[in-house]
């Protein structure tokens, strides 16, 4: 069981007061939202569930494993490099490169054992957050549970800005969508990537299609 100094650590990394830039980005559901694809609370919820289960969230869960289990920096470049051209479109790219990136600047100055300052300093986002929980000595399943907690409250919040979602239906759309999470985390423990797949088509689509939306609040 995670301790209670492990669980606040966790709860820091992936609060939305970490800065990692977390709030500017929408994952595609900004265009999905201004289409017409998304609008409703329910429409929302069905729409996280299947980045969750069958795209980006289900792919940096087995990311992040495998970057928990890398036995050294050289097989943690590989990962990332992986990572990275597994990205669908520029602005996917750029979300977890720069999310990435601020992660591992804010954490190797808080916990300087981290993540060392060389060729690993730069990071995809959920490479660098499985690198530190390896060395920081986190949990993998708990680390993996908050990373997708934080990034279901995140898309949600999004949702909330952008269509007519109140406080009460986003709690009760991210309440409803945590038992997945946990489902997620335990499913991609073995950091298989040989198992990456994604089959979150529109989402994709809406990422790619944001890249050229005229008129934008979010960077992705």
């Amino acid at each position: 069981m995670p301790t209670d100094e492990q669980l606040l650590t966790l709860a820091q990394w992936f609060s939305p007061a970490y800065p990692v830039g977390a709030f500017s980005y929408s994952h595609g559901l900004e265009y999905a939202i201004l289409s017409g694809d998304v609008r409703s609370g329910d429409d929302l919820k069905i729409w996280i569930e299947t980045v969750l289960r069958d795209g980006g969230g289900f792919a940096d869960a087995l990311f992040l494993a495998a970057a928990y289990h890398a036995q050294n920096s050289d097989i943690l470049k590989q990962i990332d490099a992986q990572c990275r051209a597994f990205a669908p479109s520029l602005e996917r790219l750029r979300e977890t490169d720069l999310q990435g990136a601020a992660f591992c600047q804010i954490t190797r100055t808080v916990w300087p054992q981290s993540i060392p300052t060389d060729s690993t300093a730069k990071l995809t986002f959920p490479v660098a957050a499985g690198h530190a929980a390896y060395t920081c000595d986190m949990p993998l399943h708990a680390t993996t549970i908050m990373y997708l907690h934080a990034f279901v409250s995140n898309l949600v919040a999004a949702g909330q800005r952008l269509a007519p979602i109140g406080q009460s239906e986003a709690q009760t759309i991210i309440h409803a969508l945590t038992p997945l999470c946990s489902e997620i985390a335990d499913h991609a423990s073995d950091g298989d990537l040989d198992r990456l797949s994604s089959t979150s088509f529109l989402a994709d689509i809406a990422a790619m299609k944001h890249e050229i939306q005229h008129s934008r609040i979010f960077r992705t």
